[in-house]
């Protein structure tokens, strides 16, 4: 069978989530892999989730993703982190067992219904009157199709580097795509390079664990997923060590043999998570960096050293181990490695993750300058569930900053000139504490269910549960405590008394008080919808204050701009903003706003231009 309605290339976590959303929409889709041993890899750390990264997970679970799933499944110990901050930035982090997440995935995969498999290298993709319908691949072959999802990772022209030396690989052991990368450029988009890395993985038999730090899961841990029900995972430490002056000898005196140092290396790297020589050069008046030792599976010995990523010469990471406290006899499993590869600038596609040069063609992943697991499962649902609408002539699908994680990660990268990898922050989402990883399934399950991803049955109890919250939260409004009632119990707990007589929900957004404190009065809740009584009391006027924002914000995002529109007509707007705004292509003027070099005596002219052509009716999406 050579037709089909959606083509993924690419199984990693991008592809796996673009195919399972496009087939289990109902479409018939065909997922093009360079080897089925590896879909669902984890080519990097075996860990999921994190500070900024765990909402992506919990995001892209309610709308019926599967990589949150998976890692309840296969998590070998899970922690909230940022516990003694407000919930807004709660992140839970997760150690997955490596081998057994891929397993799991590949199950997924295989046994899903409306999918099918092949191990190809796709060469380029055909293109009719600026169209994607289809792809070819290197042995010749020819599959049609209605839409098309790139989500090849490191692959395209994929070069590692150990030391000075280096070969053409996507990742160590596999081929890279280098016919694709040029097929893209034939169809003139504009492409760049970028660099990551990976760190040595040793044999945990030699590791003197006496020396390090141990750090526990949670004994009662939280879970990504709304489909987990029993859950008691395994709970197997991490490790931490650090760097000292000996290692920075060690590093410094071998600069001479590092190929980013060197000039071999021409990609630009991440500016948030550097290789340890990067780090040593760049923050030279620092002389120790953590190591976090993490394990790779329950059935291994085999150890990931997060922190320690390199791509200088083997024999010289074998030195650097031998300097940190705990690895003094370390054996290398696996040598560290610098990779740069091949991206496609983001503001070529539209925030649906269409490209802005060929229509029905999707980007998703590392493939648009990202890194990060959850980064790329996040586009590749968002592209799965674009591709599969525009399979059906249905409305495209965008999730706004003030809906999602998600939204805040897309819009950066369509709006924002990206010149290095992205990585996803809490600090880039400005109404955060509503875009809480505990509110996701409320916040994004109604689209799940729309696209036919979510069953409906799942959110009815979501939807009853947000209920008995909104009906607690109004009772304790209204239940009102005279001051001998309830002063002897504040005084027992350091809380001011009151002069008056005062409502629980009042009393609750002090906080030095928990729900547990006055459950006695307001009456017992279950843990979850205490919890979140208790967050709505504490942070209510704020939450309130980012709604009205959110409303404001929503003004700019209503008012569309052609696809058409010609910014160098608007004489009042300055030629910075002319020239971003014509590369960008802004959909709507919050996107405009966002674009650095647009002020907003810009935003202002460009909304006269608009009204003055009475844009009322106009078709955003070519």
């Amino acid at each position: 069978m050579s037709n089909f309605d959606c083509i993924v290339i690419g199984g990693g976590h991008a592809g796996c989530e673009a195919a399972l959303a496009s087939a289990r929409m109902g479409l018939n889709t065909l997922l093009l892999t360079l080897n089925l041993d590896t879909i669902g890899q984890l080519s990097c750390n075996p860990s999921m989730g994190g500070i900024g990264k765990s909402q992506l997970i919990f995001e892209v679970d309610a709308l019926g993703g599967e990589i949150g799933y998976a890692t309840d499944e296969t998590g070998i110990g899970f922690r909230m982190l940022n516990t003694k901050k407000g919930p807004a930035v709660w992140s839970l982090r997760t150690q997955v067992d490596r081998k057994r997440y891929r397993q799991r995935m590949q199950r997924v995969v295989n046994t899903q219904k409306n999918l099918c498999i092949k191990q190809e290298e796709a060469a380029g993709i055909i293109v009719k009157n600026d169209k994607a319908i289809g792809v070819y691949t290197k042995r010749g072959a020819e599959y049609f199709s209605t839409a098309v999802v790139v989500t090849t990772g490191t692959f395209l022209n994929g070069l590692i580097h150990i030391g000075l030396h280096h070969y053409p690989s996507g990742r160590v052991g596999e081929p890279p795509s280098e016919e694709l990368s040029e097929s893209l450029k034939k169809l003139s988009f504009k492409l760049g390079r970028l660099k990551t890395g990976t760190s040595p993985r040793v044999n945990g038999g030699t590791i003197n664990f006496s020396k390090l730090v141990p750090q526990y899961p949670d004994s009662n841990p939280y879970h990504f997923s709304y489909r987990t029900n029993e859950f008691n995972p395994p709970s197997i430490p991490c490790y931490i060590t650090h760097t000292n002056r000996k290692t920075q000898e060690v590093i410094l005196k071998n600069l001479d043999r590092s190929p980013l140092y060197q000039g071999v290396i021409k990609g630009i790297g991440p500016r948030y998570c550097p290789s340890i020589e990067d780090k040593y050069v760049r923050f030279k008046e620092k002389e120790s960096h953590q190591v976090f030792i993490e394990p790779d599976g329950i059935e291994t010995d085999e150890c990931y050293l997060n922190g320690l990523s390199t791509s200088l010469p083997e024999d010289v990471q074998l030195e650097i181990l031998h300097t940190v406290p705990g690895l003094e006899n370390v054996e290398i499993i696996r040598y560290g490695y610098g990779i740069e590869y091949d991206f496609v600038f983001p503001e070529q596609v539209y925030p649906t993750l269409e490209t802005k040069l060929v229509k029905n063609l999707y980007f998703a992943g590392q493939v648009l300058g990202t890194s990060g697991y959850e980064e790329a499962a996040a586009q590749g649902i968002i592209a799965g569930i674009n591709a599969g609408l525009r399979v059906k002539k249905e409305t495209p699908f965008i999730l706004y900053r003030h809906e999602a994680y998600i939204g805040v990660l897309i819009d950066d990268l369509v709006t924002k000139e990206i010149c290095e990898p992205y990585r996803m922050f809490t600090s880039r989402v400005e109404h955060r504490l509503i875009l809480r990883q505990d509110n996701a399934d409320e916040r994004l399950m109604p689209y799940g269910v729309k696209f036919g991803l979510v069953d409906n049955e799942v959110y009815e109890k979501i939807k009853e549960r947000t209920k008995k919250v909104e009906l607690k939260l109004n009772e304790l409004k209204k239940m009102k405590v005279a001051p001998d009632e309830i002063n002897p119990l504040l005084e027992a707990h350091n809380s001011t008394p009151v002069s008056s007589s005062t409502t629980i929900f009042q009393l609750l957004k002090r906080p030095e008080l928990t729900y547990q404190v006055i459950e006695p009065i307001a009456g017992r809740l279950t843990s979850e919808i205490q919890t979140k009584v208790e967050l709505h009391a504490k942070y209510d006027g704020y939450i309130e204050r980012e709604y009205e924002l959110i409303d404001r914000v929503k003004k700019l995002e209503h008012c569309k701009i052609p696809a058409t529109f010609d910014y160098s007509k608007v004489n009042s707007l300055s030629r910075e903003a002319k020239e971003k705004l014509s590369k960008i292509r802004p959909l709507t003027l919050g996107q405009a706003s966002r674009i650095s070099g647009v002020r907003s005596a810009d935003i202002i002219c460009l909304l006269v231009a608009l009204k003055s052509k009475n844009k009322k009716t106009i078709r955003v999406f070519p």
